[in-house]
């Protein structure tokens, strides 16, 4: 970008505070600046994306690189806190992607938001998906149902979707049909579909690659609380301590957010539920 055009691409180092306040300087002068940073680094700039951005309502979009577990940059670079500090903010609209397409039309959706847009993005290679076919803005707030099934649920987000589809292959060997849906936003969710699927299984998963305090899953908790709906529900996401160095494979199996721990904690919650009833 910065080869292709010069005179639009401001390097300002690590000063992750100016880039934010820099960006919202532009934002009032008319213009639509996209801010890029490490998803671990957007915490140093929570004040100015608070005060200087969201106050203001203003077209200010943040791409997050490194969202979720970055492997081998250590624990100081996971990203997976952003979900949780970004998602009360007001007039912020936040998205995880799960795969290269739709980070495409994450990209598209927010420079034509009229507002503070913020998508995060894994490290690493994406699926090897085509990229080719045209790029469609996203409606704000609207999540999708990649797989149906009848026994449970998960509802993800990022790259937490893929490891959910795989498990629902496992499972369907099994003779368990587990529903599959990408929520695609974290703010605003997708209520109507949370609410729907909620409605019509036994079981609830949710799936995030960020602190499980404050993130996607309490969310989905408070929507149902607030709708008056009660069922089992398992959150699966980071748990409550930093994450030390490792692959990213090694990480996701180590701390139980891959396909495998999906598998095993809803077989082992539908068997207690039978165990209950009977």
């Amino acid at each position: 970008f910065a080869k292709e055009f010069p005179d639009r691409f401001f390097d300002v180092g690590i000063a992750e505070q100016h880039a934010v306040t820099f960006a919202a300087g532009l934002a009032c002068r008319g213009l639509r600046p996209v801010v890029a940073l490490y998803s671990t680094f957007m915490q140093r700039a929570y004040d100015n994306l608070l005060h200087d951005v969201c106050i203001q309502n203003l077209p200010v979009s943040f791409a997050l690189d490194r969202g979720g577990l970055v492997g081998a940059d250590g624990p100081t670079h996971h990203g997976v806190f952003d979900l949780s500090f970004m998602r009360h903010i007001p007039n912020l609209v936040l998205m995880a992607p799960r795969n290269e397409f739709e980070l495409k039309r994450a990209m598209k959706t927010a420079v034509e938001f009229d507002g503070p847009f913020a998508y995060r993005y894994p490290r690493g290679n994406g699926e090897g998906l085509s990229l080719a076919q045209p790029v469609e803005v996203l409606p704000i707030g609207k999540g999708e149902i990649l797989r149906e099934g009848k026994d449970a649920a998960i509802i993800a987000v990022g790259t937490m979707v893929a490891e959910a589809l795989t498990a629902a292959d496992i499972l369907s060997q099994q003779g368990i049909e587990l529903l599959v849906a990408d929520a695609r936003f974290i703010k605003p969710l997708d209520s109507e579909m949370i609410i729907e699927i909620a409605g019509r299984v036994p079981l609830l998963l949710t799936g995030e690659e960020n602190a499980l305090q404050g993130g996607f899953g309490s969310a989905v908790l408070e929507l149902l609380a607030d709708n008056g709906l009660s069922l089992p529900v398992i959150r699966i996401g980071i748990p409550d301590h930093f994450v030390e160095q490792g692959t990213q494979a090694e990480l996701r199996e180590r701390i139980e957010i891959d396909a495998a721990a999906i598998v095993r904690r809803v077989c082992a919650a539908l068997e207690q539920k039978n165990i209950s009833q009977a």
